[in-house]
């Protein structure tokens, strides 16, 4: 049977949601643990997907990892049943300002409570201490990267519950390394830590879930 030509899209020149790149991403993040995309094709797809502005730029990223007979279709992303879906993902007013960068230099400091974790940090350490707390945090996206560079000194990664972590530092007289949660939530973003620990740690773990504890009232009342 002869194959006819793709149609174009009609609706390539709208605008690309945050829930079209989330789908896009999902589709990479699958093609990658199958052995379908390197790491490094994976990494320069994800770019592409988080810089698209319209469903046309999206389209051409997957059209090679489609499964037959079910093509990528925009804005047809799952929605999180009740209970999932706890970890809050918003997309940034300006994506080209998506990175941020802290600073602990023969000191200490700290980022935690209700922050917004931007696609990329920059954390360097030296002679000093930076604590990342993620766990009542907002996601820029469904994968954010931090760049930790620890230096005599110490960084630490708290996500949420739920949230996978991926190890790509390299320790020299040092430790990096980073481990999620065991129950990894699909709905829930990817932390990737990259960068050197040179004569110091650069830790990632999940945060532990709160117990409630009978015979006492809730907090927040």
């Amino acid at each position: 049977m002869e194959n006819l030509p793709d149609r174009p899209n009609p609706q390539s020149h709208l605008r690309a949601s945050d829930s079209d790149r989330d789908q896009v991403v999902e589709v990479l993040r699958e093609a990658l643990m199958a052995g379908r995309l390197t790491q490094d094709e994976h990494s320069e797809r994800l770019e592409q997907t988080l810089s698209a502005r319209t469903l046309g730029e999206l389209e051409p990223i997957t059209q090679d990892l489609a499964v037959p007979g079910q093509p990528f279709r925009p804005a047809t992303a799952p929605v999180p049943a009740p209970g999932q879906g706890v970890v809050p993902i918003e997309e940034p007013a300006d994506p080209q300002d998506s990175f941020d960068t802290v600073i602990g230099i023969f000191g200490g400091g700290e980022r935690k409570g209700r922050w917004r974790v931007k696609r990329r940090t920059n954390a360097l350490a030296l002679f000093g201490g930076y604590d990342l707390d993620m766990t009542n945090a907002v996601f820029e996206g469904r994968e954010v990267t931090v760049y930790a560079f620890a230096v005599f000194g110490g960084i630490d990664v708290t996500v949420p519950a739920g949230v996978e972590v991926r190890n790509h530092g390299v320790g020299i007289f040092g430790g990096f390394g980073g481990r999620g949660t065991e129950d990894i939530d699909p709905t829930a973003p990817v932390v990737v830590l990259k960068g050197l620990a040179l004569f110091g740690g650069v830790s990632g773990q999940a945060a532990k879930p709160k117990k409630n504890k009978k015979g006492h009232g809730q907090l927040g009342h």
